[in-house]
């Protein structure tokens, strides 16, 4: 026996993931220099907000670690504060974008280079929404000295002086220009990270609650 309202349920419900299958992903790229507190926050915001969280430096460690073809050469340019080849890095966040299913992202330490820009509008055009760009603001100083810290049981092979001097190079002369960039478009929200975590956090609240996000 035919029953309407049964037809509309599945109806409706085939309409609700159509429309949700066709719905863009949303992005926030939250950058800052090494130490800034990237990582803290954007766990933070995953357990209130529910984003899916992505570092690209993880992502190319755990590529790194997977024995690929890209292994060594992600190796040499992690210790070495260089930018891993953005080919590399876009496939690796797509890919985990594409796995989880989910509509709404934070892309933790990208894009760094005018390289990393080019590629992301190259490769992911149409595919994501760039809605905000957290800046994590703090002083070089407290940033060594929390990094020297976490290097004290992170085992990341970044997390040394001579390496901290070459990523906080890069960050001021090739990732500063990106952050000019997306501030011009009016997307860039910055975030003075020297105060406790939570009062960082209280901020990034507002940021999200003002956005709508």
């Amino acid at each position: 026996m035919f029953h309407l309202s049964s037809f509309v349920g599945r109806l409706t419900s085939s309409v609700q993931r159509a429309m949700s299958s066709s719905v863009k992903p949303i992005v926030i790229f939250v950058l800052g220099g090494p130490g800034a507190g990237k990582g803290t926050q954007c766990s933070k915001i995953v357990e209130k907000y529910g984003y899916i969280h992505l570092s690209a430096g993880d992502l190319l460690r755990e590529e790194r670690n997977s024995g690929s073809e890209n292994g060594d050469l992600i190796e040499s340019c992690i210790r070495e504060g260089k930018i891993v080849p953005v080919e590399i890095t876009i496939s690796l966040i797509e890919k985990a974008m594409n796995k989880s299913g989910e509509k709404k992202f934070l892309i933790d330490g990208f894009p760094r280079n005018e390289d990393n820009l080019q590629g992301w509008n190259r490769e992911m055009k149409g595919k994501a929404v760039v809605k905000c760009v957290l800046v994590f603001e703090c002083t070089e100083d407290e940033c060594i000295r929390r990094i020297l810290e976490r290097g004290k049981s992170s085992g990341r092979a970044d997390d040394n002086i001579d390496s901290l001097r070459k990523r906080f190079h890069t960050h001021e002369t090739q990732t500063m220009p990106i952050i000019e960039h997306y501030e011009k478009q009016g997307l860039v929200r910055k975030i003075q990270a020297i105060k406790s975590p939570s009062e960082v956090f209280e901020e990034v609240q507002n940021v999200i609650t003002s956005l709508g996000l």
